[in-house]
Formats: C-alpha cells, structure tokens, sequence
C-alpha cells in the first residue's frame, strides 16, 4: 500500500479496520515478504519519466513534485518503487485533479480525509506512488527534510538501512505494517534533522 512516507502516526499502526476504510478498491494482504534491493542508478529517471507525465497530465495545477522516498537517496537500499510528492492547490477537491491523472493512467488507491487529505495514486508503468498533497501542507516539508537529511548523513542513512532490511525480514499481512513498523527511527532521524536545522 505505501512505504516510510506514510509512517507517520506517532507510533500508532494503522489497524486493519483504518486501512480499509482509506483504500480505494480492493485492500491487498502482501502475498510475497517485502522486497528491498539495492539503490538502482535508475531510479532517477524513472522518477523524471513520471514528473513529465504528471506535468503533461496537470500543466501549472502541478504546483510541486518531488521525488521521494527511499529511491530519492543514492546508496540507499529500497524497495523498487518511487515515490513522488505532488502538490495541488487543494488535494480534497479530487475534480480538479483527479480526473486528469487517471487519464494519465494513474489509479486512486487511497483516500485519507483525515490526515493532511493526502491521496496516493499507483502509477502506470514503473511501479509508482504519487502521493497528493495540498499547497502549505506540512508534511511535503517533512518529507524532503528527511530526504535531504539522508542524503548528506551518512550515519543515519546507513541506521535507516539496516532498519529496513531488518523490518523486510520480518512477516507483514499488509505493506503498511511494514511501513508502519519504521515509525520510531524515522521520527529519532527527523528530531536529528531538525535539530540541525535550528
């Protein structure tokens, strides 16, 4: 369903009754243990081959995208998949937007009303979550703060890595588990960033 991007409720794991209520379609139990592979030279591309798209698809209604998640950072193991960051001006009007990347191809798969009305797509061809945010949100800025921060620190690159494959090897009925279960170095790695920052 998502990855470390949506690891972000204080600790508390999403229970099963929560994720279906958020997803669109049909919830899917992981039938396979969670795949992480080393960072793919690639993945930058891939990542520019679906910000085209999105512009194409959205023109100036695009108002930011970002590459993040784990292939935004060289070196870093991840999961195949790229996660983006599109920011509209309001992610809970869907009529503006949504339309548009479903012709695109993009397919709505969650729908959190609740939290930061955050909406993620999976895309068309490379395996993608384009995750939709609205304008001044602050958990873009969340997002590329960790993605810089791991980017130019060593130390807590390699932490987050570890973390990762260790978690993979664990048995998760739903991704999000997963996902969920990195919460705490997240956090510890963002309180070190900000702290930084200040």
């Amino acid at each position: 369903m998502s990855n470390e991007i949506s690891s972000r409720r204080a600790g508390q794991p999403l229970s099963e009754e929560q994720l279906l209520a958020v997803t669109v379609g049909k919830l899917e139990p992981l039938s396979k243990p969670v795949l992480i592979v080393d960072c793919d030279p690639r993945w930058p591309e891939l990542f520019e081959v679906e910000a085209n798209r999105i512009r194409g698809a959205l023109g100036d209604r695009a108002l930011r995208i970002e590459h993040a998640g784990s292939t935004s950072v060289p070196g870093l193991p991840a999961k195949p998949i790229i996660d983006i960051v599109l920011v509209v001006v309001n992610s809970a009007e869907e009529d503006s937007y949504v339309p548009s990347l479903e012709a695109a191809g993009y397919s709505l798969r969650i729908r959190e009303a609740e939290w930061h009305q955050h909406r993620m797509f999976k895309g068309p061809d490379a395996d993608t979550n384009l995750h939709v945010f609205s304008l001044g949100c602050e958990e873009v800025e969340r997002l590329i703060m960790f993605r810089d921060w791991l980017r130019s620190n060593d130390v807590d690159r390699d932490l987050y890595a570890r973390t990762k494959g260790a978690l993979a090897r664990e048995d998760w009925k739903y991704m999000q588990n997963y996902a969920d279960a990195k919460t705490s170095v997240i956090e510890q790695i963002l309180a070190r960033a900000r702290a930084k920052r200040s």
